[in-house]
């Protein structure tokens, strides 16, 4: 398995999907079984994880993307020498699993995922409003407004 967090190793099909502030955290080139899906390699961006699936002999491309806020739980299943992600997906479903991962890989991955699935969940800051000095609101019932 061949994992790439320089974006230059990122193919070029992949790179012209990316938002304009959308930048590659982490390249798992490799065959990933999703349920009922073959998946030649993974992207996880800072905005979301995509899937993408070769076909026609390779000759066209689909791609499956998961936005951080569609998932509510990820779990890193680490055994001896290989690692395996499920996350579960707040629409329900089947929880997308990344398996068959080397373990530093698969902790590099889930540290990602984590952090993001986190950041994307926490609320926006709510600005306050803004108080004008020298401007007074007249009271009810006050008619010399």
């Amino acid at each position: 398995m061949k994992v790439a967090i320089a974006m230059e190793e990122t193919p070029d099909d992949l790179k012209r999907i990316l938002g304009s502030n959308e930048r590659v955290e982490l390249y798992i080139k490799q065959k990933i079984y999703h349920p009922k899906v073959n998946v030649d390699s993974v992207v996880v961006t800072n905005e979301r994880i995509i899937l993408r699936h070769p076909h026609a002999l390779g000759l066209k491309k689909d791609y499956t993307d998961f936005n951080y806020k569609d998932i509510s739980n990820a779990v890193l299943e680490k055994g001896i020498l290989r690692s395996k992600i499920k996350m579960t997906l707040r629409l329900g479903g089947e929880p997308l699993e990344l398996g068959d991962l080397p373990n530093s890989e698969a902790e590099k991955a889930y540290g990602i995922i984590r952090q993001n699935s986190v950041s994307s969940q926490s609320p926006q800051p709510v600005i306050a409003p803004v108080a004008v000095s020298g401007v007074v609101a007249p009271k009810a019932g006050d008619s010399s407004a």
